[in-house]
């Protein structure tokens, strides 16, 4: 059986798919890829359903050791790749012979990069998904050096493509808005503000630094649901954009919540990137 070994960890990897749907009722999120148009990419790329299981490493990469030959696909935040000592392309399928280290380095911008594998990573599901939930305990631990991670049979050929398109991860991001449930809580919008992202972020939450909302309403607010993309607003006045590792329900007002469409931005988003709020001019598809 074909493994996948962790040589280096970097700051965070872990194994991630499209994440646990239909929980939320026993307060389990969904969790899943970050950025999850990257995930998808890496896996039709190497020839996988779209909702296999691959790596997600964060700022720094990872470093793995294949013990087959495996196509692999690495996607996401703009990072330097090796198979040993030869550079490989980001966005394409890449070859990767048996007992060769696949080197992943540091994003030289946005913050989270997927490894898709063929036949993708073959842990144990828990509640339908394979996914490492930080906050909640779910899945596989995040690995460490020295992990090893079965591979699942490839399903299909690598994809016929030399490169597909990247998108681009500007360093001020324009992220789109839908009203929230208490957006007449506050006395100013988010749209227009500017917040800088902090180095306090997470799979749970991206939390940002910037003008203050302030609160026309000072009493408390029961706990109530929460979704990923929620734009949960405490005491300090300073948005807390939920990510995949959301809780289920919280206790500070939510002044708007992310457009699907641009919640990979706010995935990508590393400390020090600006992201300004504008209101969602279009429905939701």
């Amino acid at each position: 059986m074909t493994d996948v070994v962790i040589t280096r960890p970097g700051l965070l990897t872990t194994v991630q798919d499209l994440g646990r749907h239909g929980w939320a009722r026993l307060a389990v999120p969904r969790s899943g890829a970050a950025d999850q148009p990257s995930l998808r990419l890496a896996n039709r790329l190497v020839g996988n359903d779209e909702n296999r299981a691959g790596l997600e490493a964060t700022l720094l990469g990872v470093d793995v050791r294949f013990t087959g030959d495996r196509w692999i696909a690495v996607t996401g935040a703009p990072s330097p790749v090796f198979v040993g000592d030869r550079p490989a392309a980001q966005y394409a399928p890449v070859f990767v012979g048996a007992g060769s280290v696949l080197r992943v380095g540091a994003a030289t911008s946005g913050a989270r990069v997927y490894i898709g594998v063929a036949g993708g990573v073959d842990v144990a599901p828990v509640l339908g998904s394979r996914s490492t939930d930080i906050m909640s305990g779910l899945g596989p631990d995040p690995l460490q050096a020295g992990s090893a991670l079965p591979l699942g049979p490839p399903q299909r050929g690598p994809a016929a493509v030399d490169v597909a398109p990247a998108p681009a991860i500007p360093a001020h991001a324009t992220i789109r808005l839908l009203p929230g449930p208490r957006d007449d809580w506050f006395a100013t919008s988010p749209y227009g503000l500017a917040y800088m992202v902090t180095g306090e972020s997470n799979r749970v939450g991206v939390r940002l630094d910037g003008p203050v909302l302030q609160r026309t309403r000072l009493d408390e607010l029961p706990s109530e649901a929460m979704t990923a993309g929620s734009v949960q607003v405490p005491p300090s006045g300073q948005p807390v954009v939920l990510l995949a590792d959301y809780p289920t329900t919280g206790g500070y007002p939510v002044a708007g919540v992310v457009h699907p469409d641009d919640f990979w931005l706010v995935a990508q988003a590393r400390p020090g990137m600006r992201l300004t709020f504008a209101p969602a001019r279009r429905p939701l598809r």
